[in-house]
């Protein structure tokens, strides 16, 4: 089911966009509906990246899915994710956000990470990414913390409509 998502020009939903999530206790039919209502809502708004607060759930998931890229960023979801390592390189690349939409910004990331946490069924995952896939965790994993990508977008920010529609 798609859910709204909060927007950061709304006073109160930037509130709640900025609080900190927890992290989730047990992963069971609730958390799986919530994953399956995150991928619709992504979906709907032609994202690529969503976390559970940009619902207005405090919960630490994140997922993503962006099968035209090159490589192709497939079905992730991560459940209470952790960055165990980043890369020293970094990589300054413009950012949306389905909380933002149209406003953008250069934001510097490192350009690889390695990562775990739980899948939508409770089991142990852990990987490596670089490139849009580490940008995707990365930007996603920040809203987990209440870190916005206004926070860290060096320059101005600025507004278009973008032709592929699609945005983290």
């Amino acid at each position: 089911m798609k859910r709204k998502i909060l927007l950061g020009e709304v006073p109160q939903e930037l509130a709640e966009l900025k609080e900190i999530s927890t992290p989730v206790a047990e992963v069971d039919k609730e958390t799986k509906q919530l994953v399956a209502d995150m991928f619709d809502s992504m979906h709907g708004n032609n994202g690529i990246g969503l976390s559970a607060p940009q619902l207005g759930v405090l919960q630490r998931i994140i997922v993503g899915e962006y099968p035209e890229a090159k490589p192709a960023v497939l079905r992730l979801v991560l459940i209470n994710p952790k960055i165990t390592w980043t890369s020293k390189k970094e990589v300054a690349e413009e950012e949306g956000c389905l909380s933002f939409p149209n406003l953008y910004g250069m934001v510097k990331r490192p350009e690889k990470i390695k990562y775990r946490g739980l899948d939508e069924n409770g089991k142990q995952i852990e990987g490596k990414a670089k490139g849009l896939l580490a940008r995707i965790i990365q930007h996603e994993y920040d809203h987990l913390d209440g870190v916005l990508f206004i926070d860290k977008a060096e320059g101005n920010l600025y507004t278009y409509e973008r032709a592929d529609a699609k945005t983290l």
